[in-house]
């Protein structure tokens, strides 16, 4: 697929490695989306322009103190079985130097809509260093575990789900 973003099959494979070397099965879970975060605002803008002619802008907000912009893709990405059709493309922090590339997966964990049921599956893997920082979000919780050079969040909605409920909210 030619949406001017790397192919994510590398970056992939060597999440889906270090999930299995730990023991979680995400085989029954959507993988929600892909971040792609990129080095300067001028990158930002180049990459937002051409994304823009390969999916349809769902939003672009403010997160972090940083802009990021979701698109869903018209040709999502294949990854074995997994079609992945929404990605973020995350805008530097100010201040912050970071290398352009894959940064995260979210995983949509089934059933698990609130931040006790997310606590009470980190707590299947109790061995594994959670990540509990966003648990006290309002819309939509997570956990993150933390890899060298990526991470990977799980939550109980999807991005574009709980993107369509927040444009919804602000008419």
């Amino acid at each position: 697929m030619s949406t001017t973003l790397p192919d994510p099959t590398p970056f992939l494979q060597q999440l889906f490695a270090a999930l299995q070397a730990d023991g979680l099965k995400v085989h029954g879970m959507e993988l929600d989306h892909l971040c792609y975060r990129v080095a300067t605002a001028e990158r930002y803008a180049a990459l937002k322009s051409l994304l823009a002619q390969h999916g349809s802008l769902l939003v672009e907000s403010m997160v972090g103190g940083r802009p990021i912009a979701t698109y869903r893709l018209h040709r999502p990405f294949t990854y074995l079985d997994r079609l992945i059709a929404v990605v973020e493309l995350a805008s530097p922090k100010a201040g912050s130097t970071y290398p352009e590339g894959y940064e995260h997966v979210e995983f949509v964990v089934p059933g698990c809509r609130s931040a006790a049921e997310l606590l009470a599956f980190t707590q299947r893997h109790p061995a594994l260093p959670w990540d509990l920082g966003d648990l006290h979000k309002s819309t939509n919780p997570d956990v993150r575990l933390r890899y060298p050079g990526f991470s990977v969040k799980f939550h109980g909605r999807s991005l574009a789900e709980v993107i369509a409920e927040e444009l919804r909210d602000q008419r």
